[in-house]
């Protein structure tokens, strides 16, 4: 039951024959989880906060960098270095004091994703890359949850709703993941600041709509949207009946071809007060390396291949490039072809710096 207070709170909402107390009374009930509280998480929590779902769980390691305004209008200056889920919960709590937020300052992994799911009704996917994706589709058709799965790149962007009553999920819209390097995150190119605002909005519209049974869910169906032409197409797609998910994937990484396994990483820290014990290789495009560097060797990673035979192997190697991904593409490619090195990851990229 809806108190007078969170009546009038959700008046607008019950005013509508679609939802009326019925529906209302249905988001109360609900609990969601959000994979990420940064570009695409920001307006996802604020809408489903707002509209009234009553239990949100927040899932995010991360920290505000100054970067993230742009985009996350979540934060502020005065939240640099804070936890993004603690920020994140006490600012929604104000804008809804219904709502019960639980917050997990942890990364979703193979270990947790199992038994956080089953504690929801539906999971929102605002990860920024493959692995996680791979490993929250995987982790929903196990606990059999819908999945509300949406991606940013530059100017466009992408909305899903995977798994929805036995229906297609990830991998059968992506069977196999993009080459490494392929499809770099917005850390390494950019994306228009209200780009997210959108895609997470459509993703908390689509929430909304399973909670309430109203209008038409985007089941087997990919939206796709881009900014700079407002045009929307919705592609169709069906579940592959080929495609067996028994178990979670031993590493996502792996599969995701981003490392071969264990990959030994140095925090910037470390680095900058032992700077020249090591040698520095910068894989970035060279517009990144202008704009900042911490020196040392640059090699593109898209020229690294004919290069790795000439990398000194007097010193430990540090590689390095903005978020930490396509140095861990970097280390596969040098340590296939040299075991004389020793090469460490710079871990969380040159965004640490």
């Amino acid at each position: 039951m809806l108190t007078p207070e969170e009546n009038n709170q959700y008046s607008r909402h019950i005013l509508l024959d679609k939802i009326g107390i019925q529906g209302q009374e249905k988001l109360k009930l609900a609990k969601v989880l959000v994979i990420g509280a940064g570009g695409l998480g920001c307006p996802i929590l604020q809408y489903l906060t707002a509209a009234g779902v009553g239990t949100i769980g927040i899932i995010d390691d991360d920290v505000v960098d100054q970067t993230n305004l742009q985009r996350q209008v979540l934060y502020t200056i005065d939240n640099i270095g804070m936890s993004k889920a603690k920020v994140a919960s006490e600012k929604l709590a104000k804008l809804n004091p219904f709502v019960f937020f639980k917050v997990y300052v942890e990364k979703l992994n193979t270990d947790n994703a199992i038994d956080l799911f089953s504690d929801y009704d539906i999971i929102i996917d605002g990860s920024d890359n493959f692995p996680t994706r791979y490993l929250v589709n995987d982790a929903c058709v196990l606990t059999e949850k819908p999945l509300v799965f949406g991606s940013i790149f530059k100017f466009q962007g992408q909305v899903s709703v995977l798994n929805y009553k036995g229906g297609p999920t990830y991998r059968c819209l992506f069977p196999e993941p993009p080459t490494p390097g392929s499809v770099p995150n917005c850390s390494d190119i950019g994306v228009l600041g209200v780009l997210p605002g959108i895609i997470g909005s459509l993703q908390a519209n689509e929430v909304i709509k399973i909670i309430t049974g109203i209008g038409e869910v985007l089941s087997g169906k990919l939206l796709y949207y881009d900014t700079l032409t407002m045009q929307q197409q919705v592609l169709n797609f069906k579940k592959n009946e080929q495609i067996h998910i028994t178990a979670l994937d031993n590493d996502y990484e792996l599969f995701c071809g981003i490392s071969t396994g264990f990959i030994q990483e140095i925090k910037a820290e470390e680095l900058k007060q032992n700077k020249n014990n090591y040698q520095i290789l910068d894989v970035r495009t060279l517009s990144e390396f202008e704009r900042f560097n911490i020196g040392g060797l640059h090699i593109p990673l898209d020229r690294l291949s004919d290069k790795i035979r000439t990398l000194n192997p007097q010193k430990p190697i540090v590689v390095c490039c903005q978020s930490g991904i396509r140095s861990k593409q970097a280390i596969h490619m040098i340590t296939h072809i040299r075991n004389d090195l020793t090469v460490l990851n710079l871990k969380n990229g040159l965004e640490s710096f």
